[in-house]
C-alpha cells in the first residue's frame, strides 16, 4: 500500500497533538510552523491533504490569511482542511478563506473519529481530482494543449518542418493558434537560439510598413535622424513571423518577394542592399489561393511562401479538446485570483460542448477569463461563461444545439456593447468580417439583436 503524505501547517499549540495522531493513523506527516516553509514543502513534494491548525493564541491577521490563501492557490492538487478554535472563526477573512478555498473544517477540541473521516474524504477527493485532470501524455506537446487526432498530426507536421530552412505558410481561422504553431516551429528549429521577431502585417499603418519591415537610413525622410534596422533585419540569424500576411498591401508584396528571392533587403533611402539570413514563417486566416484569384495577393509571392504548408484546425473540429483547454485556461486565469475557483459544473461542460466556438481557442480563453472574474461560486456555470444553459438546448440534436448556442452568444455580445459590431467581435474573439458572416448566417442584424 503506498505511503500517504499529509502536510500539517501548525499555527498553534495543538499541532504536535494532531501530528502524533496522524502518525499513529498511518500518515507520513510533514510539519511546518510558518507559511513560507509550507510553500517550500509544497513546491518540493506532493500532498493529497494539507491541514492548517490555528488556535486563538495564534489568531491569523489579514496578512496571514492572504499568505495562507496564496499557499492554497499554489497547490491546486491538494485538499485543505482547517482545525481551529471557535474564536478564530470570528475573523471574517478566515471564514471567507475556509468557505472559498478549503474542503472542510473542524472546531477544537477535536473528535478524532470525525477528523479521521474528514481527512479520508479529503484524500479521496484529491485522488478523484488527480485522476480527472486529463493530464497530457509525457510526450512533448510543443506547448500546444490538445489530444485530438488533428492536433497530433499538427505536432508531427511542426516537427517535420522545424528543421528545414524553406518558408512555412500557416493557415487557419482567426484565434485558432497560428502564432503558437509558428513559435513552436522556431523553438524546435536549429535557429531556436536566434532572434524571434513577430510582425503583424495588418496592424502597421500602410505608410509605415516599408520602413518598419526594411528599416531606413539617416535623412531618408523627415524625422529619420539616424540609421535604423527594420524588423526583418532584426531577425538576422533567426526567424521572422509575418502574421496576417494576407493584409499586406500589394505594393509592399513586391519588396517582400525580392527579399525571399535574393535574401537581401534595401533600407528606405539606401543605395545598397543588405544581406540577411532569416527564416520566414507566415500566417493568414485568409485563403491566399482565393486572394490570388481575386487579384488581392501576388501569385509569385504566394508560391514563394507556399513551400511548406501547415493547417491549424478550428476548435469545432476538435471538440473533445474543449474541456482540456478550458481547464488549462482556468489554471492560468485563476492563478492570481483571491478566490479559489476549482472547475466547471456539469451545465458549463455541456454548454461548452454544445457551442461551435466561431472565435476558436481565443474565444474559449476569453470566456474562461471572464467567468473567473464574474463567478461567485467554486465551480463555473454556463451563465458565467456567457453560454446558453443546458436546459435551453435540451431535446435538440448536437448540431442544432451548437447553432442555438452560437446565435445566443452573438446576440448577447451585441446587446452588451450596444450593437457595436467591432466591439462585439472583440468580445467574441473573432474578426469583424467573421462576425458579419455569422450574423448573416443567423439572420441577426445590429439593429434588432
Amino acid at each position: 500500500m503506498p505511503v500517504r503524505k499529509i502536510l500539517c501547517l501548525s499555527l498553534g499549540a495543538e499541532g504536535e497533538i494532531v501530528e502524533g495522531h496522524l502518525r499513529r493513523a498511518g500518515w507520513e506527516v510533514a510539519c511546518c510552523s510558518d507559511v513560507s516553509a509550507a510553500r517550500s514543502l509544497l513546491a518540493q513534494r506532493k500532498f493529497s491533504v494539507a491541514l492548517v491548525v490555528a488556535d486563538a493564541a495564534q489568531r491569523l491577521d489579514e496578512d496571514g490569511v492572504v499568505a495562507v490563501e496564496a499557499c492554497v492557490h499554489a497547490s491546486l492538487q491538494t485538499e485543505w482542511v482547517a482545525l481551529c478554535e471557535q474564536a478564530v472563526l470570528e475573523s471574517h477573512a478566515f471564514r471567507a478563506l475556509i468557505l472559498n478555498c478549503f474542503f472542510d473544517y473542524q472546531v477544537l477540541p477535536l473528535e478524532w473519529p470525525d477528523l479521521d473521516r474528514m481527512i479520508e474524504h479529503a484524500a479521496q477527493r484529491a485522488l478523484l481530482r488527480h485522476g480527472s485532470t486529463d493530464a497530457l501524455p509525457e510526450a512533448d506537446t510543443l506547448g500546444m494543449v490538445g489530444q485530438a487526432a488533428s492536433m497530433v498530426q499538427l505536432r508531427k507536421d511542426i516537427r517535420k518542418v522545424a528543421g528545414a530552412f524553406a518558408p512555412v505558410l500557416i493557415q487557419g481561422e482567426s484565434g485558432s493558434g497560428k502564432e503558437l504553431a509558428a513559435h513552436a516551429i522556431h523553438a524546435h528549429s536549429p535557429r531556436k537560439n536566434g532572434p524571434w521577431v513577430e510582425v503583424n502585417c495588418g496592424a502597421i499603418a500602410p505608410s509605415l510598413i516599408q520602413s518598419e519591415l526594411f528599416g531606413y537610413v539617416r535623412g531618408a525622410f523627415t524625422g529619420a535622424s539616424a540609421d535604423r534596422r527594420g524588423l526583418i533585419e532584426a531577425a538576422d540569424g533567426g526567424t521572422v513571423f509575418l502574421d496576417e500576411i494576407g493584409d499586406l498591401p500589394l505594393e509592399l508584396q513586391a519588396n517582400l518577394l525580392r527579399f525571399l528571392q535574393e535574401k537581401t533587403i534595401q533600407r528606405v533611402g539606401a543605395v545598397r542592399n543588405t544581406a540577411v539570413d532569416v527564416r520566414v514563417v507566415a500566417a493568414s486566416h485568409v485563403n491566399l489561393a482565393e486572394a490570388v484569384a481575386r487579384g488581392r495577393f501576388r501569385e509569385d509571392l504566394y508560391y514563394r511562401l507556399n513551400v511548406l504548408t501547415i493547417e491549424v484546425p478550428p476548435l469545432r473540429q476538435r471538440m473533445d479538446d474543449v474541456p482540456l483547454l478550458a481547464k488549462h485556461f482556468l489554471k492560468i486565469c485563476a492563478a492570481d485570483r483571491p478566490r479559489r475557483v476549482e472547475g466547471f459544473d456539469r451545465q458549463a461542460l455541456s454548454a461548452m460542448a454544445a457551442y461551435s466556438w466561431p472565435g476558436n481557442v481565443r474565444e474559449l480563453y476569453n470566456c474562461v477569463q471572464r467567468a473567473v472574474v464574474m463567478t461567485d461560486q467554486r465551480y463555473i456555470s454556463a451563465r458565467d461563461l456567457g453560454l446558453a444553459p443546458v436546459d435551453v438546448v435540451a431535446g435538440t440534436d448536437l448540431d442544432a444545439a451548437r447553432t442555438l448556442a452560437e446565435r445566443e452568444a452573438i446576440a448577447r455580445a451585441l446587446t452588451l456593447v450596444g450593437n457595436n459590431v467591432t466591439r462585439a467581435a472583440r468580445e467574441l474573439g473573432v474578426s469583424r468580417m467573421t462576425l458579419y458572416r455569422l450574423m448573416d448566417k443567423h439572420r441577426i442584424n445590429a439593429e434588432t439583436s
